[in-house]
């Protein structure tokens, strides 16, 4: 990875750091806890806010870290496993994040959008 995409990576985490400090967002473990709630709603089909796609790349993404087969093997010293800790990072994030929106998502009392309805 290019020293652009590493510093932006580690901004965007700190950026999402930040954000589980202030008062009114939810915090790290309200979020962690929060995660398998959102998986179950996402594969319901009662939260929007994630797609399937979304999901399909953090399953494969899971997938990748757990299998033996790498695009860059671990036997390489640093090469190796930084392309797994880099995707374990990405995963994390995109959890993290996705389960803050969940979180408010249920906090604002669950709305849906009922299509072809008008909403004032």
């Amino acid at each position: 990875m290019d020293r652009k995409r590493r510093t932006a990576a580690a901004g965007q985490a700190w950026q999402i750091y930040s954000e589980t400090l202030q008062p009114e967002v939810p915090g790290f473990w309200e979020r962690f806890r929060a995660v398998p709630r959102m998986l179950k709603s996402v594969l319901r089909g009662q939260y929007k806010g994630m797609s399937f796609g979304t999901l399909g790349l953090l399953a494969l993404g899971l997938v990748y870290i757990i299998s033996p087969i790498d695009a860059i093997p671990d036997v390489i010293p640093i090469a190796g496993i930084a392309d797994d800790t880099g995707l374990a990072l990405w995963l994390a994030a995109v959890l993290v994040k996705s389960a803050g929106d969940f979180v408010m998502w249920e906090r604002s009392g669950r709305p849906t959008v009922i299509v072809g309805e008008p909403i004032d």
